[in-house]
């Protein structure tokens, strides 16, 4: 049986998250919202830590180098504001937390690449984004419409 939290952590749970492992190379599409305008911005960078990855909390920190300087951010998988993740490389490494790659520049900071489906790992079947999205696509037809488009023919 279920606790009451986990009941409550299940219903604010995306229905998948892509497969993202240490080592990863990503592009996080995170909302961004200034005012009243809201965008999203790319952040691509290389997956130095993943943590809790069956639950609703699963974060994973990205790092890359900007003007040559060090930025990592967190990203929490499951929240609202993370629109999609997008692994575009994979890389052997034999740790979880590469903690080590923030001493690294250059060639010492390379990763050896494996070789991956990358169609297979990014493909998110989400049901309710599909059902909305259908029935956006579907025309309503109402008896107005009908009305409209047989006094247009008739003209």
């Amino acid at each position: 049986m279920q606790s009451v939290i986990q009941k409550i952590e299940e219903k604010y749970k995306k229905a998948q998250v892509v497969d993202v492992r240490s080592g990863d190379t990503v592009k996080v599409h995170q909302k961004i919202r200034e005012g009243v305008k809201e965008r999203v911005q790319i952040f691509q960078g290389l997956v130095i830590r993943t943590d809790r990855k069956s639950s609703h909390t699963s974060r994973i920190t990205v790092r890359r180098v900007a003007s040559g300087v060090g930025v990592e951010k967190s990203f929490l998988l499951h929240s609202p504001l993370v629109v999609k993740v997008e692994v575009s490389k994979r890389s052997k490494v034999r740790r979880n937390y590469l903690t080590y790659m923030r001493q690294r520049t250059g060639k010492s900071a390379r990763l050896t690449g494996m070789d991956f489906d990358k169609e297979a790992v990014n493909i998110i079947r989400d049901e309710t984004t599909e059902k909305i999205e259908t029935e956006a696509a579907t025309p309503i037809v109402t008896n107005d419409t009908i009305a409209d488009n047989v006094a247009k023919t008739k003209e």
